[in-house]
């Protein structure tokens, strides 16, 4: 087998796609009334996601919450919810030019992962639609093949994603410095650990805070949703 020359890194979340589907998954649970009381688990979604953008948020904070909402439920029944939210939420969401970039990419025979904070559950099904068979994301303990609402492992969040990357690529028998060129698209200066540490970091729909550090350190910057802002404005 001839190992690949180039590496490419996706964050999933405002990245890829133009939401985040962790924030979208518990506002599905709470507004369907699967999450317990729906304006208490909306608050809380609320206060998290304004704790990301802060960069305050850690990943115990997070998966207290997000990974308690699939907590000791049935695998059929979170498989019945995953359906429906991908069919109400995500598809509609998935954006030609996104898939455009990582159909480029994995055209070029470029080894693709999509590197997120989001869990497992709810990212391996979006992961799909992009066509990347590698998706290294936050990993929901399992007990008897139910989830306890823990995280497993090394969460895939902030200098995490540092080392899961590394790991996966240990597994594939790979290092990152092995390859000529290390893309890493990101919205957000909370990947700014691994963005740092890559050939070519570039800037996708970033955050002001993100797009400021960008133009400082002269990163590429991409916008692959201008036309929603444009319909918008």
């Amino acid at each position: 087998m001839i190992s690949p020359q180039n590496l490419a890194l996706f964050d999933l979340d405002h990245t890829l796609l133009p939401l985040d589907s962790d924030y979208q998954w518990a506002d599905f649970l709470a507004r369907t009334g699967r999450a317990g009381d729906p304006v208490e688990a909306q608050r809380r979604n609320e206060a998290l996601m304004d704790q990301y953008n802060e960069g305050k948020l850690t990943a115990e904070e997070s998966a207290e919450f997000m990974l308690g909402l699939i907590a000791n439920q049935p695998r059929e029944t979170l498989l019945q919810w995953q359906e429906v939210f991908m069919q109400e939420v995500i598809l509609p969401a998935i954006h030609p030019q996104a898939k455009a970039l990582a159909k480029q990419h994995l055209d070029q025979g470029d080894l693709c992962a999509i590197v997120t904070a989001t869990n497992e559950f709810v990212t391996t099904p979006i992961a799909k639609i992009f066509g990347i068979e590698h998706l290294i994301a936050t990993i929901p303990e399992r007990k008897d093949g139910v989830y306890t609402g823990r995280i497993s492992g090394v969460p895939s969040y902030q200098a995490g994603k540092i080392t899961r990357v590394d790991q996966w690529l240990h597994e594939l028998g790979l290092k990152r410095d092995q390859f000529e060129k290390v893309w890493f698209y990101s919205d957000s200066p909370n990947d700014l650990p691994l963005m740092e540490v890559v050939s070519d970091p570039v800037a996708t729909n970033p955050s002001d805070r993100l797009r400021q550090t960008a133009q400082e350190r002269n990163w590429q910057i991409i916008d692959l949703f201008n036309d929603l802002l444009d319909a918008k404005s």
